[in-house]
């Protein structure tokens, strides 16, 4: 069964109390009641129990931040579309809604009522509040109340959807507030905690461990996403995720799961992300970013042996834009950035978050892997378009050459996939197919070396050695698959 990713929303819930009767004691008729001389004292309310020794002081953290991690409620209106199934209107919050919209097609067309609820955390006295771009977004009204039950109409400062952050502000002073971390001190391993609101249960807690970093998602999103194992469920986005020291080192944001809820896998954009976008929005009103015009995929150990590596790392530049940043400055398809700025790139979602940082028109130094050697080339970095990342599962290849059957481009083809030259794959078995080549695409290249008709891609392959990686023109996506040719 295919994993589906969902971003946080909420569904409302109703919770109803149920009121139960207290119980009467009856005595028996002889019996009487005697005065005491001497009523007993009130008996003192118990104090909390020690904290067994080794075990994180989650109790204090909770205490000391409940009070600045707010509720969000929205509502709004979102188009829908026609739909030909002859549905009913749903309710966006109705269960059925996300089934009959995933797998009977669209909705009656009109304006559909959108009710929900997420998370959110004051992270100024005068009521700056912090929450998901996801949570707020279609929103006409927006109501955040704290955890003193005190609710304020919060105006939208500013949303970003490439980090999904967005700004709001509450008219209030001396509003209780949080402490900003360092998502980059915490390592795999640590404990974290997450107060928000899930299903609508407020000030609720949970805990985990952060079980990776820098986590690339299939979204193509150029933030590094801290992976945590801590429940995370509809209602919980946008809320912080803390560490030990009470510091808040993320937001937590999506979950991966089958279900809906949570299933073990919850992701959080580090709080540096979330500040810089912020503190953008508040003096600016706007987010800038830098960016290089490339697009990038992550290095396993079959390419760093194509590639001559010593180990997999960096960044595999899989193609370049024209005319960007990084054509400008030299940077090829097949290069692999090791490092910017002195700072080494140990895998390649990293690198998206550290240009986005830059700011337009800084000048940048790359450490670059070019034909067996390493080099440096300084790049003045653009303005940002959204980095994107090549993403191609490459399974375990052991055996075989090449095993594809070829023809030239037409030159429709050519002008559909914006390349000169490269020969389409009708077929493919052995290596390549294991490796991962599909009928459709298009090899642009065998290790560097063009291949622009069949005698220069046999020849190209011919001289690869065991390994070989071939680039190919996949849709919209270009990347690097790497071949064992025994």
């Amino acid at each position: 069964m295919p994993k589906h990713r969902i971003k946080l929303t909420v569904a409302a819930l109703a919770i109803s109390a149920a009121i139960g009767g207290a119980y009467a004691l009856g005595l028996p008729a002889e019996a009487t009641t005697t005065p005491v001389a001497n009523p007993p004292a009130a008996v003192a309310t118990p104090l909390p129990a020690p904290i067994p020794a080794g075990y994180p002081d989650m109790r204090s953290i909770v205490a000391a931040n409940a009070a600045a991690v707010v509720n969000i409620s929205v509502s709004g209106n979102r188009k829908t579309s026609l739909s030909d199934s002859g549905l009913p209107q749903l309710d966006p919050e109705d269960p059925f809604y996300q089934f009959f919209r995933q797998f009977r097609g669209g909705l009656p067309q009109g304006n559909t009522p959108v009710r929900g609820q997420g998370s959110g955390f004051i992270v100024s006295p005068e009521g700056t509040v912090l929450t998901n771009a996801h949570v707020v977004a279609d929103a006409n009204e927006v109501i955040v109340k704290l955890n003193d039950k005190r609710e304020f109409k919060a105006k939208i400062v500013g949303i970003d959807k490439a980090s999904d952050v967005a700004v709001l502000k509450i008219e209030g002073k001396q509003l209780p507030t949080v402490r900003i971390g360092n998502s980059k001190a915490t390592q795999v391993g640590d404990w974290v905690l997450a107060i928000g609101s899930p299903f609508g249960f407020e000030s609720s807690a949970s805990a985990g461990i952060v079980s990776a970093k820098a986590r690339n998602l299939p979204d193509g999103s150029y933030v590094p996403f801290l992976q945590t194992d801590v429940a995370v469920n509809p209602g919980n986005s946008g809320g912080p995720l803390f560490n030990m020291r009470g510091e808040v080192i993320g937001i937590n944001a999506q979950i991966y799961s089958r279900s809906g809820g949570y299933q073990g896998l919850s992701f959080a954009i580090p709080i540096e992300v979330a500040m810089n976008v912020e503190r953008q929005i508040v003096a600016h009103g706007k987010v800038e970013r830098g960016r290089l015009g490339i697009t990038i995929q992550e290095i396993n150990q079959s390419l760093a042996d194509s590639f001559g590596l010593s180990k997999p790392g960096g960044a595999l530049v899989a193609s370049v834009e024209s005319g960007s940043p990084a054509a400008k400055a030299g940077i090829e398809t097949g290069d692999v950035i090791l490092g910017i700025d002195g700072q080494s790139i140990e895998n390649s979602g990293e690198l998206p978050a550290i240009v986005a940082a830059k700011r337009p028109g800084e000048q940048v130094h790359l450490q670059v892997w070019r034909a067996n050697a390493s080099r440096n080339i300084d790049v003045k970095v653009g303005a940002f378009s959204e980095e994107k990342l090549a993403s191609a599962d490459t399974p375990d290849i052991r055996q075989g050459r090449l095993g594809v059957a070829v023809r030239p481009l037409s030159p429709q083809e050519k002008r559909d996939a914006n390349v000169s030259e490269g020969m389409f794959v009708e077929q493919a078995s052995g290596a390549a197919a294991k490796a991962g080549i599909q009928p459709g695409d298009i090899i642009l290249s065998v290790n560097g070396q063009p291949t622009g008709n069949i005698e220069r891609l046999k020849q190209a392959v011919s001289s690869a050695g065991k390994k070989a990686a071939v680039l190919v023109d996949r849709g919209s996506n270009r990347l690097f698959i790497p071949v064992d040719l025994g």
